[in-house]
């Protein structure tokens, strides 16, 4: 499929949030953050959802419209993700002011919050996972993916800003973020091995419900271009995908996991961590890009089988 640039924005910058807040919830458990600190870590969560949701916006035909999402809840992920994502942002703006006014950021407001997290994490993963004629997508480690990697960027963001302000509890976010990389360094190679496993699905013949018959297409009953072959189909070459996957690999969990490891039981540099959580955060955003590049959607069987 083509990838959408828009929702690879929107789930990359909102996971590195939801990360962002349960390691500053977890990091509250070690020791009390500064109340300035911790109130501008909570309002940088709020900023990177809010301009998540943002990009969402630029996928939308009618952007007016978008409150009609929320209307199919009881049935659709999709529409549990439009209100779960809102709710959570409202969340980190809500502690953020709470730790403004009190000094301290109350214990329920940080369950609720990290719970709103998970909750996003399923919504958004489930949007892709629930459907089964896209077998890519159709498996638990697509929102386990969405989970473990927003974990990672957002705890080693957190480790890095916690570190340039001399706070205690960077080391101890620097340790999680080393956990959690490796984790979804894991995760996401099983994908890929699942990827390398999968047989194409579907047939000609099934595309247009001919059952056993034998079909031979000889033309696609049209000549110019066509929205499916655009949003479905993507002229990428395989060795380019080869490539991006190794690189992502590498800059994403491979090379942030031999760093992590290295300095976990020092003072690791304020710098150098940031460092990491760009090139991170980068390698991310080519993950994401290959998760949606990686789908050979099934009606490619009718409209590729002539050319």
């Amino acid at each position: 499929m083509r990838p959408a640039w828009s929702v690879i924005w929107f789930t990359t910058l909102l996971g590195c949030a939801q990360g962002l807040v349960v390691a500053l919830a977890l990091a509250g458990l070690g020791g009390a953050l500064p109340a300035g600190l911790l109130r501008d870590l909570l309002l940088l969560a709020f900023a990177l959802g809010a301009v998540a949701l943002a990009c969402s916006f630029a996928h939308l035909g009618q952007p007016l419209r978008a409150w009609r999402g929320v209307a199919m809840w009881r049935t659709s992920w999709l529409s549990r993700e439009v209100i779960a994502a809102p709710l959570f942002i409202a969340l980190c703006l809500a502690g953020a002011l709470a730790v403004q006014r009190t000094g301290s950021w109350p214990a329920w407001l940080q369950g609720v919050s990290v719970l709103a997290a998970l909750l996003l994490w399923l919504c958004t993963g489930k949007v892709y996972a629930a459907i089964d004629f896209i077998r890519e997508w159709a498996t638990p480690l697509t929102p386990l993916n969405f989970a473990l990697m927003g974990l990672a960027s957002g705890h080693l963001l957190a480790a890095a800003l916690l570190a340039e302000q001399g706070a205690a509890a960077a080391a101890l976010l620097g340790r999680l973020a080393l956990l959690w990389t490796v984790l979804a360094w894991m995760s996401r190679a099983l994908a890929l091995a699942r990827l390398r496993r999968l047989r194409r699905a579907g047939s000609t013949q099934s595309a247009i419900g001919a059952g056993a018959r034998p079909v031979r297409q000889v033309s696609r009953g049209f000549t110019a271009g066509s929205f499916n072959l655009e949003e479905f189909g993507l002229h990428a070459s395989a060795l380019l995908l080869r490539r991006l996957r190794s690189l992502y690999m590498i800059l994403g969990f491979a090379l942030p996991a031999v760093v992590l490891a290295a300095v976990a039981w020092s003072s690791a540099d304020a710098s150098l961590l940031a460092l990491l959580a760009l090139l991170q955060f980068a390698a991310l955003l080519g993950e994401r890009w290959d998760f949606f590049a990686q789908v050979d959607h099934p009606q490619n069987h009718y409209y590729s089988a002539a050319q």
